[in-house]
């Protein structure tokens, strides 16, 4: 796994869970940033995953 899709999910999973928190704690503005920043995070990792799928696709084709 590539190191920045990596540090993507991470990103993701910490602030799901601090949306989570917020969202318990009444905080609804404050969950729905969370939220947000959790979907951009999620979007990263998966194009970064599929950066490395494909450049690995492309070396296969090429040899």
């Amino acid at each position: 796994m590539p190191r920045l899709a990596l540090y993507a999910l991470v990103v993701c999973l910490l602030s799901t869970a601090a949306a989570v928190v917020s969202f318990v704690r009444g905080e609804s503005w404050l969950g729905v940033v969370w939220v947000l920043l959790a979907g951009l995070s999620s979007n990263m990792a998966w194009y970064y995953l599929r950066k490395v799928k494909t450049a690995g696709r492309a070396v296969g084709r090429a040899s």
